[in-house]
């Protein structure tokens, strides 16, 4: 019997304690809440409405019925017109659509020839994306006299479909997103904790320049990751590297750099390291789930969409998967760069405004 009273007294502080720990107990609801919310609103397997470009060259009654068709089946978002083939590769490899529709100038005589007319531009350097935009390629003919397919599929990236070479460039950010954030989010609870705060308060270490000493070493740490992956991609998976080096380890260091100010920042909301990798975890749920890595982007609503703008690993999966997969260039992806530069002034600053040189 006392035995029981002593276990019923132990369980009852724990309650109590983590009662007062708001934290904690804000986890306890909030994540399971915030899976349910995502995985019942924000994700949605069923994609349509992709982005993409026509160049209509026969400018015909039946090439504009095809677009119409192809629109009304709502696999495709037809967002803009270009002059040709050539246009929508440039359009496919900085990520500006994921399907284009080229419609020959001789699209009617191929069609009374009965071979395919059109021509479907894929990006492939997402299965998922692939998969449904080839469910275009089952339209029925313009023509209900020809049997032949509408449209001849091009695949660009990956036209082996080898989840690996779609994986890996996004792993790299998954990998980075969580290590370098729980890096700093405990760097200064840390320093709390251990009473090393008390010797840099009798220092003219300024915050700035104390947030910065805390990032750089993590630079450097992050970037040797990143080389790890790239080895281990390409030695046995064989995972292609089309765009520059230079350039792909520079989206790397930009994002490193957003991905550590996120981690300041976390660092100086948290009481205890155990507070801190809690809100790791928290933020790191909607960037695995909402980034496009696991699930595709163009099949989020709207308000998903949003939220998954204002996080970093968006973008970089963007700007890794546009430079070894799809061999484009910094300059062609300017957006990308921004949002991860926009995020970073802004973590440093709230990080920077929220941190007390200070033991209480």
């Amino acid at each position: 019997m006392n035995a029981w009273r002593r276990i019923v007294a132990i369980a009852g502080k724990e309650l109590k304690q983590l009662a007062r720990d708001r934290l904690s107990l804000g986890m306890i609801i909030g994540v399971p809440l915030l899976q349910i919310l995502l995985f019942g609103y924000a994700i949605d397997l069923d994609v349509r409405h992709l982005r993409a470009a026509a160049a209509d060259q026969a400018q015909s009654h039946a090439s504009r019925e095809l677009l119409r068709r192809a629109e009304a089946s709502q696999v495709v978002s037809i967002e803009r017109h270009v002059s040709g083939p050539r246009a929508l590769e440039e359009a496919l490899r900085s990520g500006e659509i994921d399907v284009g529709i080229w419609i020959p100038a001789d699209f009617e005589a191929r069609l009374l020839a009965g071979r395919p007319a059109a021509q479907l531009l894929i990006n492939g350097s997402d299965p998922t994306i692939e998969g449904i935009a080839r469910t275009l390629a089952s339209m029925p003919p313009v023509d209900a006299t020809t049997r032949a397919p509408l449209f001849e599929t091009r695949t660009f990236y990956n036209p082996e479909r080898r989840s690996a070479v779609q994986i890996i460039p996004g792993l790299a950010g998954v990998i980075l997103n969580l290590t370098m954030v729980l890096f700093t989010a405990i760097a200064v609870v840390r320093e709390r904790e251990r009473g090393t705060l008390e010797m840099l308060i009798t220092t003219p270490v300024k915050t700035p320049e104390l947030m910065v000493g805390k990032i750089i070493p993590y630079v450097a740490i992050g970037l040797i990751q990143v080389s790890i992956i790239l080895l281990a991609g390409s030695l046995l998976f064989d995972v292609p590297l089309r765009g520059s080096l230079v350039e792909l380890y520079l989206a790397a260091g930009l994002f490193i750099v957003a991905t550590l100010a996120l981690g300041l920042t976390i660092s100086t909301l948290a009481a205890t390291q155990f507070q801190a990798m809690q809100l790791t975890v928290f933020t790191f749920l909607p960037s695995i789930l909402l980034s496009g890595f696991m699930f595709p982007f163009d099949g989020m609503p709207p308000f998903a969409r949003w939220l998954g703008e204002v996080l970093p690993l968006t973008h970089f999966i963007r700007l890794a998967r546009g430079i070894a997969l799809r061999g484009a260039s910094l300059g062609e992806m300017p957006v990308e760069m921004a949002a991860l530069a926009a995020f970073t002034l802004i973590m440093l600053v709230i990080a920077i405004l929220r941190f007390r040189k200070r033991l209480d």
